[in-house]
């Protein structure tokens, strides 16, 4: 083992997704570089107004499903897209780890969430790499990054060779949607600073680069940093926001950067049309500037497939593979960042090298 285990590199080497826009990450990012849209009205949700509530729903998924059952219909798919990656090397893989993002207790979310989700994706997922354990982190819009951050320390301090990380969420449960109504959450034609609803899940596999080389594994990108803050003035309250909290994890995250001649070229981010959000991101651009080639050149994927919650920061990652290895990225160094109500604010900085062009 090296010396220096504490720094070894954690590999992105799998990527999967299940969006509004498609069954897939390739269908789902390219529908995101073309900027369509995956709204819709709802078949028979009415807002309080009377419209049709819009929504951004993955209609190929079939009807009738529990909340249990939508989630893991969306979560399997995904994961075993990332795992499929280890099969370009020949090689079973016993024991892995997953640690899955999910939203918070809320209305319309099942109670057992946490469990049958748990046990879902274990029992799903075990004819392509047999996991040891599936944990779940459920703090919202965050919780994706929340996952990252711990399998990327676990991984850099050489305690774990290779880990499942992803996140899934589904605002589309009626239950879910009047709450939001309620909230005064909601896009409608009478609250043009509410979010569309989505839903999704996106998976990324992990591993240190001797994990990768045993199992002949191409490396798609590096996870350079992952962080979570907190933040104290949260949104629905009477707080002031000052972004204090995405500042400290941006910080973070941009420490991984050892000279500011090397730049953030991109952010993917969790903006989806509520002031607050856009607010703590102003503030933290004005705060770390000089770090960005361009701050202003940032990606809000909600604008095509909705809010999707806990599943924002797995499925941001796999944008900016699907950006880095097409080249059409600004630069390798991509800044991801999350924000939950609850206070968690996740970042990233994701290094994708983009793949020669071919002549």
């Amino acid at each position: 083992m090296s010396a220096r285990v504490d720094q070894r590199a954690v590999l992105i080497v799998g990527v999967g997704a299940c969006t509004a826009l498609g069954a897939n990450l390739p269908a789902s990012a390219a529908a995101v570089r073309a900027a369509i849209s995956g709204f819709a009205d709802h078949p028979y949700m009415i807002d309080k107004a009377g419209d049709p509530m819009v929504v951004a729903r993955a209609s190929y998924l079939p009807d009738g499903l529990s909340a249990a059952e939508h989630f893991a219909a969306l979560a399997i798919p995904a994961a075993q897209e990332a795992l499929a990656f280890l099969a370009t090397g020949g090689k079973q893989v016993q024991g892995m780890p997953a640690v899955i993002g999910l939203p918070p207790r809320r209305p319309g979310r099942a109670d057992n969430l946490d469990t049958e989700m748990a046990q879902r994706c274990k029992a799903g997922l075990d004819s392509g790499a047999q996991l040891a354990v599936v944990r779940t982190v459920p703090s919202g819009h965050a919780a994706g990054l929340e996952a990252l951050a711990q399998a990327w320390r676990l991984i850099r301090s050489g305690n774990l060779d290779a880990c499942l990380v992803g996140g899934v969420d589904s605002y589309l449960e009626p239950e879910t949607l009047e709450w939001l109504d309620d909230r005064e959450q909601l896009h409608s034609n009478t609250n043009k600073w509410g979010f569309i609803p989505g839903e999704g899940a996106g998976f990324v596999l992990l591993s240190s680069p001797e994990f990768a080389r045993q199992h002949n594994l191409r490396p798609l990108g590096e996870v350079l940093a992952a962080a979570i803050a907190q933040e104290q003035n949260l949104i629905k309250t009477d707080s002031v926001c000052t972004g204090e909290g995405l500042s400290a994890a941006v910080r973070q995250v941009l420490q991984s950067l050892l000279s500011r001649s090397e730049p953030i070229h991109q952010t993917i981010c969790d903006m989806n049309g509520e002031r607050y959000r856009a607010d703590e991101f102003g503030y933290t651009l004005v705060r770390t500037a000089d770090r960005y080639s361009d701050p202003g050149e940032f990606l809000a994927p909600a604008d095509c497939w909705g809010d999707v919650g806990a599943a924002s920061g797995p499925l941001f990652i796999g944008l900016a593979v699907a950006a880095g290895l097409k080249g059409y990225a600004e630069g390798p160094n991509t800044l991801i960042w999350t924000s939950s109500e609850a206070g968690e604010r996740g970042a990233a900085i994701i290094r994708v090298e983009a793949a020669p062009r071919e002549a």
